[in-house]
């Protein structure tokens, strides 16, 4: 898959997509929707998102919600099978346009669109003005095709980022794997640790969860994906997201133990599915005691596995 950050020097090759148009985070049933939509038009399948997510621009300060960060997504893409990610900086300049300046600059005179798809809940322009209807109109206007595709529901509602954040904060990683038709993942380096986890018997690799929506503090089962590097593969294990309050730690990180590994994967990029909660982060009135909860932990998890 071909990644493209400047919009001012699109090569020629990479114009006349066809492009869904959205912030993709988690890359959900819906997104889905809009991506199959684009492919449908036959034309080489492009997605136009923006980085730094115009939330996190807005509000900088704000407490973190993405699901995933500019690099799972674009492997999520990229799965998928994305010929072009345009990957639009999300700037002041970007934030000033008004939707007609945003379909005929951006999309049209920039990227060389031949046909857009957004959602029917697409918002675009200075203030937010440009619905998905206007977006039509606009493209009509431009020479540019609009495909709106609908919302999509599974169960009893629409299925969105929103949602699937409440149930990861609810600790309902399988109502949020309903509704992203896949997984959820914490994807990212693996980090160096306070290596507690060797002296237990159970060496964990860590990872960053800083600018993601944590979800609910506590023990999963998992499955885990070494993307790159001599042990690159598919493991199982447990993982436990938070903040360590056995130890006084305080700045939350996610540390996974693979099962039946053993290996430096330092630096190594890491694929952390969450497939079902377990517990959540508690004190122990000792090393022994918290030693043999890590081991009943780990023994329910490899029985979730192998039915999984």
């Amino acid at each position: 898959m071909l990644i493209l950050r400047d919009r001012h020097a699109i090569p020629p090759g990479a114009r006349g997509t066809s492009a869904a148009i959205g912030n993709f985070d988690g890359v959900h049933l819906g997104h889905q929707a809009v991506l199959d939509a684009a492919r449908r038009t036959g034309a080489a399948l492009g997605v136009v998102t923006f980085e730094p997510h115009p939330r996190e621009w807005f509000a900088p300060d704000a407490p973190p919600f993405r699901l995933m960060n500019a690099q799972a997504k674009a492997h999520r893409l990229e799965r998928l099978g994305v010929d072009t990610l345009f990957e639009v900086t999300f700037d002041a300049a970007l934030a000033s346009l008004t939707p007609e300046d945003f379909v005929c600059d951006v999309l049209v005179r920039d990227l060389g669109l031949s046909h857009a798809v957004v959602g029917a809940d697409f918002r675009f322009g200075k203030g937010r003005t440009g619905t998905a209807e206007v977006l039509r109109a606009l493209g009509h206007e431009a020479g540019l095709d609009v495909t709106i595709a609908p919302m999509v529901e599974v169960g009893d509602g629409e299925v969105s980022s929103t949602a699937i954040r409440q149930a990861l904060t609810d600790g309902r990683p399988r109502d949020a794997a309903r509704m992203l038709g896949h997984w959820h993942r914490i994807e990212g380096p693996v980090i160096q640790g306070d290596q507690r986890g060797r002296t237990l018997g159970y060496p964990t690799a860590n990872m960053s969860i800083a600018g993601l929506h944590p979800p609910r503090f506590g023990v999963y089962a998992v499955k885990v994906d070494i993307l790159d590097g001599p042990h690159a593969g598919s493991y199982g294990g447990a993982a436990s997201i938070g903040v360590r309050p056995m130890f006084g730690v305080n700045q939350a990180n996610c540390e996974t133990f693979l099962f039946d590994f053993a290996g430096d994967i330092y630096g190594a990029t890491l694929s952390v599915a969450l497939l079902d909660y377990l517990r959540p982060e508690m004190t122990f009135d000792g090393l022994p005691a918290l030693i043999r909860q890590m081991d009943a932990d780990c023994a329910q998890a490899r029985e979730i596995l192998a039915h999984a």
